[in-house]
């Protein structure tokens, strides 16, 4: 059983108006996309997976697809929020919008904390690309699960110990099928999953 989509930070949820049309209109752009391929989808046991977000410029935090929402074809202005504070020590998250965070918002966030030219987190699952690229990228320990300090510690540990600062592009190590790419903006990012998808998956996949 998969061990995915349940939020395991304290979220302090402020429900509100649908934020930042034309920002989702962005975001939307490239999910579409990943969707159709298969990188963010859900489960057949009904678990969605897959998540995007993007630094808001001149905003505190950063706008991301809210929880649970991976199976779901085209998203809208109800799935998503922003990010307002984070604490990732204290395993904390604070969210305004129509719907809760993503479970992945702690990873997303020590992301946006590592350089603050970084303006897209783009995390997808892919069984196969999972298993090719596992250790021959930076990759967090095999025994660290997701959306927790612990994992959050683990990306500013291969961010400071691996090539990731060049490659924008980790593997969730305990995390089945999660890769995770990122960029000065969303078309980096993209850039970034589908160069590896290239050189690693054939028969026409992409």
């Amino acid at each position: 059983m998969f061990d995915e989509g349940v939020i395991k930070f304290n979220c302090e949820w402020i429900q509100s108006k649908a934020p930042f049309e034309t920002e989702i209109k962005e975001i939307n752009r490239l999910r579409d996309e990943l969707y159709e391929l298969g990188f963010i989808g859900v489960y057949p046991d009904g678990v969605g997976f897959g998540n995007l977000s993007i630094r808001l410029s001149n905003k505190k935090g950063f706008l991301i697809t809210g929880t649970q929402t991976g199976g779901i074809k085209t998203l809208n202005h109800e799935h998503y929020t922003r990010v307002t504070e984070y604490d990732i020590e204290k395993n904390f998250i604070r969210c305004e919008g129509p719907i809760k965070a993503s479970s992945e918002s702690l990873t997303h966030a020590t992301i946006y904390d590592l350089d603050t030219t970084i303006g897209a987190v783009v995390h997808v699952h892919h069984e196969f690309l999972w298993q090719q690229l596992m250790d021959q990228l930076p990759t967090t320990d095999k025994k660290v699960p997701y959306g927790t300090p612990e994992v959050a510690r683990e990306v500013r540990r291969i961010y400071q110990q691996t090539d990731l600062k060049k490659r924008k592009i980790f593997v969730m190590g305990g995390h089945e099928h999660g890769i995770v790419t990122f960029g000065t903006n969303l078309d980096e990012a993209k850039s970034i999953l589908f160069h590896y998808s290239k050189a690693k998956v054939k028969n026409g996949f992409i």
